[in-house]
């Protein structure tokens, strides 16, 4: 058993785990924060992403004891409120960016820290380059346009 201790959506949260308990797990089983989906358990999918010290991870490759001291950030953290959304959500709501919404919470925490990271670089984030970001994660409903349109959407929204 190992005990770990991160922050998590702001939150000081420490537990025992056995030392194999994948960051997806101890987030949706001792957290109980379930927007973060296993789809595939290899790292294929990325419904699992969620953001660790400000960088977006695949959950379901990390281990939860990699994880100590960090700041991780779960879809359930992206959102100042129930009523007051993150610009990205807005804009895959607004653009029909999803379908079942099993992949949802994935893409959207790809697409902010992918947004985050070409303002920083002072890139331009068009159609090609999303799709290329969006590589490692999966949507098994649609064809990825309103994805998109949505990330680029929001990408605007967030400046």
């Amino acid at each position: 058993m190992t005990k770990v201790t991160m922050t998590v959506n702001g939150k000081a949260r420490s537990a025992e785990v056995p030392d194999n308990t994948l960051l997806v797990d101890y987030i949706r089983e001792n957290l109980r924060l379930t927007g973060t989906h296993v789809g595939c358990d290899t790292s294929q999918c990325g419904a699992c992403v969620v953001h660790v010290n400000g960088q977006a991870v695949k959950a379901c490759t990390m281990l939860a004891a990699s994880a100590e001291g960090a700041e991780v950030t779960t879809i359930e953290g992206v959102a100042a409120g129930k009523d007051d959304l993150h610009p990205m959500q807005i804009a895959f709501k607004e653009n029909h960016g999803l379908q079942c919404g099993f992949c949802t919470p994935g893409m959207i925490m790809t697409a902010t820290d992918m947004v985050s990271r070409y303002k920083e670089a002072g890139k331009t984030l068009d159609e090609h380059a999303i799709r290329e970001e969006l590589e490692g994660n999966i949507c098994r409903c649609t064809g990825y346009h309103n994805i998109v349109k949505a990330i680029a959407d929001g990408a605007s929204k967030m400046a």
